[in-house]
């Protein structure tokens, strides 16, 4: 397995993580479950304005935003009011062996970039497990992805996430702002209108055999 890079404390790159089979077996997985739960777009609390991404989620919860409830897990889709479909098995495999957490992921939240679509800077913080790290894999075109410190002020860097690549946000850097810069259009060939899936597996709910977690300042999800 690649060794994973890393400069800033709970951060974790590992390029190149998937070769191109793994990729395009995991994007044919992705794309067959989005019949049972299609991408829908995302709206802003209060404003109701939509976001530049395009969602779905896998698993027993997936995190949804809209103008009238605002930032939160739940178990069915907005618009079809079913269930979300089950994580790909290489969603799950992915966690097993590189998370390090006991117990397994709740929700997988795939966001579909394309053009300029683009995720402000934030903190992930509407899950209790907040102990939990959180899992990135990238497809398709590169992100310029930004991760700063626990405070908005801190100073970032950027990194270029291609496609294949997996990091994780754990430790210190769970608590980072971080967001995508944009997308570098026609550096993968891998979707075939382009753009860029991210999927972030996380764990939502705190295992009953762990303490009860502070919670974090309300912020959007990426």
């Amino acid at each position: 397995m690649t060794r994973p890079a890393s400069d800033l404390d709970g951060f974790r790159l590992w390029p190149g993580l998937l070769d191109r089979a793994a990729q395009e077996a995991l994007r044919d997985e992705v794309f067959t479950r989005m019949r049972e739960g299609p991408f829908y777009i995302p709206r802003m609390p209060k404003s109701g304005a939509p976001m530049s991404v395009r969602m779905t989620n896998f698993g027993p919860l997936g995190w949804v935003t809209d103008k009238e409830q605002g930032y939160r897990y739940q178990a069915t889709h907005p618009e079809t009011g079913r269930p979300w479909a089950a994580m790909p098995p290489k969603v799950l495999e992915l966690w097993n062996t590189l998370s390090g957490y006991d117990a397994p992921p709740e929700a997988c939240l795939v966001n579909l970039y394309e053009s300029d679509a683009r995720m402000g800077l934030h903190v992930d913080s509407d899950e209790d497990a907040w102990d939990a790290p959180v899992l990135s894999i990238s497809l398709g075109d590169t992100a310029l992805f930004r991760i700063g410190g626990s405070l908005r002020s801190d100073a970032t860097r950027s990194v270029r996430l291609a496609s294949g690549d997996v990091c994780m946000l754990g430790g210190a850097a769970r608590r980072a702002y971080h967001g995508v810069d944009r997308i570098m259009n026609g550096t993968s060939r891998l979707l075939p209108k382009g753009g860029r899936l991210n999927l972030t597996v996380r764990r939502v709910t705190v295992p009953q055999s762990s303490p009860a977690a502070p919670q974090l300042p309300e912020q959007a999800s990426a």
